[in-house]
């Protein structure tokens, strides 16, 4: 058995004790002392010198070079009421209003994620944070700064201001939802972002992949010329479910209403009616010292939802969701972890299943997939109620040297994404070709199955293989892998390398908006034939492509966009579009 301990800081240990001799202190009996100690609830009421002395505490801990990594998970939770700090936001770290509207929790000054101090400017690795259900009036040149790169999104947020994406340097987010901006929206070297139902006054910047979908005032397009591509509306969204609480303390989650074409944000017409509410009480609190797959399995059998407390769960089996409507999510960014081979999450081919909020790593033991959504040959119609996923990120190494064939697989129909990170990894703990083994990011067997926002890269063969019918993308981002020991062990079936994207033959119908596919070819040349393989008939459905070669050795290439076609990408012409 080869498994790790969770383990808090000694700096970690301290803060804990710190909170509780302060006006931050966990009182027991409170509604939320189960969350565990990781989780912090602030009222308007507290000292806010003791609040901002421990979130920049936290902060100091969590923007470290070697935190990206860390076993650190925090939640703040703001309760309604308005609150004068600089909220910084580090690794690991969620940071949630608890109110019925975003207005209901007024953060006068920041919160912000900024470039750490040894990066001079860049965000390339500012990643698994985020930002939701507030409202922000910045005090400091009336902007606020959300400076990130993947899986660090930003929603339901009203912004009394401007809000810029960027720290002066290098940037690769990004993703925003369901969010007011009332001044400009500066994208600055982003080299891309998805923003979905939101509005601003305007925007500015942007490098080559800037798609906004049902947004208000969006970018007018002048492809290629300019990176942006602006949609009307979102044809289908649950969103994302919210935390609030009553007047009595009680915290409920608020599971939205499906909608169809939609724009601007979902919240400023007040509450909605239709959406269902269910109470703390009808959440089984997982915590990680001592829940596993089995107690988590009772509980979804008895009824329950399911709600991961941060920090590192370990799981010898599957968590195995049967019920229809049952939600899963996760606060301040747990992460779950394998021991055996088999997935960590199956979900069964039923209706109304929400994941959302949590990291998964691929345990030392390869796995075929590491989430299952609906089992081979499903075949349910779940346009009513489909299931749907929310900020899930799987990582293939990074943390260890994990490794799996294929991380997510979508086997049901009508199944939703909003906001996915698929990352094989590039750098840190067990990253090698020969170590983090992943073939590919994501299989989607299932008929229309529809994701915003799919980032998914550096595996070592399809990035992205879809199977179903009638499948719909909206923005997509991949690197392929980096490190590719020679053009002669990458070949697929008389090609060179292996498409980003690949559509099947049989596919008749299926449609993709905004592609950025980038190229980072180290350790030798690495010749990539085709960056996108789908039937003939679907080429002109791949909407405004980019691909880029960012860097690598001479002689490495993608020789064409789709199919053969679309001109190559090399050091000599960096950039093609389709």
């Amino acid at each position: 058995m080869y498994k790790i301990f969770f383990r808090w800081t000694s700096l970690l240990s301290f803060l804990i004790v710190a909170a509780q001799c302060s006006s931050v202190e966990k009182k027991e009996g409170d509604p939320v002392s189960s969350l565990g100690e990781n989780v912090f609830v602030f009222s308007p009421d507290m000292d806010m010198m003791e609040v901002q002395q421990l979130i920049d505490s936290i902060f100091e801990v969590q923007t470290k070079p070697e935190s990206e990594f860390n076993e650190n998970r925090f939640a703040f939770l703001f309760e309604p009421g308005q609150y004068s700090l600089d909220v910084k936001v580090g690794y690991y770290t969620q940071v949630l209003g608890l109110g019925q509207s975003p207005d209901d929790v007024v953060i006068n000054g920041a919160v912000r994620a900024v470039s750490p101090p040894s990066h001079n400017g860049s965000v390339l690795i500012n990643f698994w944070r985020s930002a939701e259900n507030l409202s922000i009036n910045p005090t400091v040149d009336s902007t606020n700064v959300w400076a990130v790169s993947q899986a660090a999104p930003m929603r339901r947020v009203h912004v009394r201001g401007n809000l810029r994406l960027h720290d002066y340097g290098a940037a690769s987010g990004g993703f925003l939802a369901d969010s007011k901006i009332d001044g400009v929206v500066d994208f600055g070297p982003q080299q891309q972002w998805f923003s979905r139902n939101s509005e601003w006054q305007s925007c500015t910047g942007g490098l080559w992949n800037i798609v906004s979908q049902g947004v208000l005032d969006a970018p007018k397009e002048d492809w290629p010329n300019r990176p942006y591509l602006s949609l009307d509306y979102t044809p289908l969204i649950r969103e994302k479910p919210f935390w609030t609480q009553d007047a009595l303390g009680e915290l409920s989650l608020e599971i939205p209403t499906l909608k169809e074409k939609t724009n601007g944000v979902s919240w400023e017409d007040g509450y909605d009616p239709n959406s269902r509410k269910i109470a703390l009480s009808d959440f089984y609190i997982a915590q990680p010292q001592h829940d596993n797959a089995e107690s988590i399995n009772s509980a979804l059998n008895q009824g329950k939802n399911i709600l991961f407390t941060p920090g590192i769960y370990w799981l010898e089996n599957s968590i195995e969701v049967t019920q229809p409507g049952a939600v899963l999510i996760g606060m301040g960014l747990p992460s779950i972890i394998p021991e055996s081979s088999k997935p960590v999450i199956k979900i069964a081919d039923v209706a109304d299943v929400t994941l959302s909020s949590i990291l998964v790593d691929a345990g030392l033991v390869q796995t075929e997939q590491l989430i299952e959504i609906g089992e081979p040959g499903a075949d349910s119609d779940h346009s009513e109620h489909p299931t749907s996923i929310y900020d899930v990120f799987v990582r293939v190494g990074g943390y260890h040297a994990g490794t799996s064939q294929n991380c997510v697989t979508i086997n049901s129909n009508n199944v939703v994404v909003d906001h996915i990170w698929l990352w094989r990894a590039d750098h840190g703990n067990g990253a090698g070709w020969d170590t983090n083994k992943a073939a590919n990011g994501l299989t989607v067997n299932g008929d229309d199955v529809t994701i915003y926002g799919l980032f998914n890269e550096h595996y070592q063969e399809y990035q992205t293989i879809w199977n179903g019918e009638n499948g719909r993308v909206y923005f997509y981002q991949c690197e392929m892998p980096y490190y590719v020991p020679s053009p002669d062990v990458w070949q697929n079936d008389g090609k060179n390398g292996f498409a980003s994207y690949k559509v099947s033959e049989d596919v008749a119908t299926h449609d993709v908006w905004g592609m950025g596919i980038y190229n980072v070819f180290f350790n030798s040349p690495a010749i990539v034939d085709w960056a996108i393989e789908a039937p003939e008939q679907l080429e002109q459905r791949f909407r405004h492509v980019t691909t880029i070669w960012l860097g690598g050795n001479e002689g490495s290439e993608v020789k064409s966009i789709i199919n053969g076609k679309g001109d190559a990408v090399n050091k000599t012409n960096r950039k093609a579009i389709w």
